[in-house]
Order: C-alpha cells, then structure tokens, then sequence
C-alpha cells in the first residue's frame, strides 16, 4: 500500500511555515497539529527505517514548535514583543537561524570520526602512488607548512576510483589514522534529506564546519550517488544537492584552505564532468598485483595455526589474479572454515601426546581429529584395542572396543570430546585448494577494461 500520509504531512507543514512566518499563529498551529497527525499515520506504515529515524526527528522540532504557539496563543505577550522583522533581522529571527544551525550540525556530528580506525600506511598493500599523492595532500603540510609557501598549494580534491574491493574506504581509513586532521566520513544518507532545501543546508553546514576545524579531510564514499551527470529529467533536490557542491568546493568566494575533499567510486563515468574537474587528481585503484596479493591474504590470514610455506603463499597468490582485496578477503575466510569443518565431521580421534607437534594444548594433551578417517589404511574395519593398550597410552576411552589398534584414535563425536581438550588441525595448503576450485572474482573483464580507458583520459595509476 502506497504511503500517501507523510506526502500530506510534508505539504501541510509547508502551510504551517508559511503561517508561522506571517505570524498568523492560530492558523499554523492548527496546521501544525493536522501535519503531525499526518506524519503519525504515516509512521505505522513507513518500512524504510531511516526514512523513519528522520521523519520522527522533525516531528519533534514540529511539535515542539506547536507547544510554543499554543502557549503563545494562551497566554499573549505585549505588544513591544511581537516587533520582530519578518525577515529575522531581530533577535527572535536570529534565534530561530541558530536553532536551525544547531540542529544541521547535530544531524552531522555522526559523521566527525572520532576514534581513529587504527589502519597504518603499511597496513595497505601496494597503492603506492595513492598513498604519495595523501601524503602529499595531508600529512606534509601539516608537518611541513614551510614546504607549501606561494603557489606551490597541497591538493584540495582528490578522487579514489577503480573496481569494487580494490581497498579505496581502506586507503581512508589510513588517512584517519594518519593525519592529525578531524576526519568528516559521509555517505548520502547523512545528506540527502527528503524536507525540501535541506539536503543543500547540510552540504553547506558540511563545508563550515570542515573549515571550522581545520585541517580536516572531508571522505565522501559512493560520490558518484550524491554528484552524478547532470540531465534534463533528473529531481530538482539532486540538482541542487551538486550545485551546492560545486559551490563549496571551488565556487565564487568560498575559502577551501586546510579542507581537503577525498572521494570514492566504483563507476567515475558516471560523475558529473563539473565534479570531475574539482577533483584536481583522479587516482585509479587497480586490482593488485602478485606481491600486493601476498600480502594481502598474509594480513587476513594472521597468525592462525597453518602449515604452510612461502612457496605456498606465493602459489595461492598466483591462483589469485583477477581478485580484489575483498574477494580474497572472502577466501582467506573460507580457507579458515576448513580446520572447524574437520572436526565437526570426524568420527575418530585421536589423543595426542604432550611432546606431539600438532599438539597446542600444554597440559596432558588434547584430541586431535583423525584426519584419515574413514579412508586410512591402517584402519581396520572392526575395532580391535583392548583396555591395556588405551591405558598404556593415557587415553580414557568410554568403549574401549571402539578404539583403532594402530593410531589408537577413539570413536566418539565432537559434542563427546571435553571442550577443553579440543584441538583443531591446522589450516593446510590442501585447504586452500578446496577453496580456490569454487572461488570467482567478483571483476570482469569488460570492467577493467571501461576503467583503463577511463583512466587514460582523465585519471592516473595508483
């Protein structure tokens, strides 16, 4: 069913400023309270949680604003104090003109990061030359401002684009972590509103605090939905949106100094040309090579148990190509799997000795799954080991019967073996494999090629 309550509400309380604004208050608060009851109804049938979350905060500013009116109309001030321009010129328009300030900013203050994500330049394979066009742009002139004197001027837009999963939000991570700079990370959501002339309210809100607390890096994630081709059919609200973005990134009379606009995209094609051209350098994120390839798997791995070797890193790297950072992010996860699959499937095991390698349990030892079974060879296909040998082994069977003569490994379940003394293999090359038969890049071919071409014409490799 189609919401036609909150369409309503939003053309009411336009009535209702207009009143309240020609200090016709009887008329407005009437409108005011048919306007909430509107967007009350239209609540119950609202499903976009955030749409919910913003319509409920300007019933509160309405409301609030009704219980004034109400308490003005009871109780009528004199006449010396209803002398307010309607232009806001007095002290009651400027009030107002500061509540409206104060309640953009708190609708932003989400966006001022304030714990750093603790992501370092090393911690991000590869992109050198992104990270050296940062540095330049962020952490120089902020150590070295001697550096940066008459026309020499650090960037003041940069532009991260390339496939998805290359790391371009990672990259700003780093940029979080490293700058000493209030860090702005924005995404559509917390600019696009759908209360008329308020979108472009907050990009400008945006952009004064930016330089209120400069220096400060301004992160604008999937740009492209906020700032893309201007066309003839597109929403007014849009086309406002990216007017005032032009405006406050490099329009008539706007001070930029110390504010540094960092933006990300997966289809830069799609970005308004009179955008493109205020991102002064246009940094192509590839797919990362054999060695960024490495490393990366190298950092999600971590120290995990494994028995594997250079040579098998290198190989796993080589079975890589054409991956993202997120697509082998994905494989390193599923490789991980494999150990917790082994013993959920295991029949037998195995009680390890204290001096055994594959034994990570300091104390008397752990169960370990038997990773032959049901196809080892030295498995008979009757159980044969009597109490004797199991006890001369420190093991505890519950039936003693049900025991390999060979290995001695114990026929129990997962949920049999005390939790303590569970102990996972480690991950293998063997595992890897398993993995890599069935993974896929989530980048094709036609698509590199759009972004090299892309990148010839108007950006440059990172």
């Amino acid at each position: 069913m189609e919401n036609k309550f909150i369409p309503e509400g939003i053309k009411t309380v336009n009535l209702a400023i207009e009143k309240d604004n020609a200090k016709e208050y009887a008329e407005a608060y009437t409108l005011y309270k048919k306007a909430l009851d509107y967007f009350m109804t239209g609540l119950k049938y609202e499903r976009n949680p955030a749409s919910k979350d913003i319509i409920l905060k300007r019933v509160e500013g309405y409301m609030a604003r009704a219980e004034q009116l109400k308490e003005q109309i009871d109780n009528p001030q004199p006449e010396q104090k209803k002398a307010a321009p309607a232009s806001g010129g007095g002290k009651e328009g400027d009030k107002k003109e500061d509540d409206d300030k104060s309640k953009l900013r708190g609708a932003l203050s989400g966006a001022i990061v304030k714990e750093t994500p603790n992501v370092k330049w090393d911690d991000v394979a590869g992109l050198y030359a992104a990270k050296d066009a940062l540095k330049e742009a962020v952490i120089l002139p902020a150590q070295f401002p001697q550096l940066f004197t008459g026309k020499r001027k650090p960037w003041k837009g940069i532009l991260l684009y390339g496939p998805p999963g290359t790391g371009k939000s990672y990259l700003a991570k780093a940029v979080a972590t490293e700058a000493k700079s209030t860090f702005f990370a924005v995404s559509s959501s917390d600019l696009v509103s759908k209360w008329q002339g308020e979108s472009e309210r907050l990009v400008k809100q945006l952009f004064e605090m930016a330089r209120e607390e400069k220096p400060a890096i301004v992160f604008i994630d999937e740009i492209d939905s906020l700032c893309g081709s201007r066309s003839e059919g597109e929403n007014d609200s849009a086309r406002r949106i990216k007017t005032e973005f032009l405006v406050q990134m490099q329009g008539v009379g706007s001070n930029q100094d110390g504010v540094l606009v960092l933006g990300a995209t997966n289809v830069p094609w799609e970005l308004d040309p009179a955008m493109r051209r205020r991102f002064e350098k246009r940094i192509y994120i590839p797919l990362p090579d054999a060695d960024a390839r490495e490393r990366m798997l190298r950092i999600h791995f971590g120290d995990t148990p494994n028995q594997l070797t250079d040579a098998d890193w290198k190989e796993i790297s080589r079975r890589c190509d054409g991956c993202s950072g997120s697509d082998m992010s994905v494989v390193v996860r599923e490789a991980l799997m494999y150990p917790i699959r082994h013993c959920q499937s295991a029949k037998q095991w195995i009680r390890l000795q204290p001096n055994d390698p594959r034994n990570t349990i300091q104390a008397d030892g752990g169960y370990f799954p038997c990773m032959q079974y049901p196809n080892c060879h030295l498995c008979p296909p009757e159980l044969k080991s009597t109490p004797g040998q199991l006890q001369s082994m420190g093991i505890q069977a519950p039936n003693p019967s049900q025991a390999c003569s060979n290995c001695f490994a114990v026929r129990l379940s997962i949920f049999d073996v005390p939790s303590e003394l569970l102990v996972p293999p480690k991950v293998t090359m063997a595992d890897f494999s398993k993995v890599l038969e069935h993974a896929a890049s989530s980048v094709g071919e036609d698509e590199l090629e759009r972004f090299v071409e892309w990148t010839k014409e108007f950006g440059q490799e990172g």
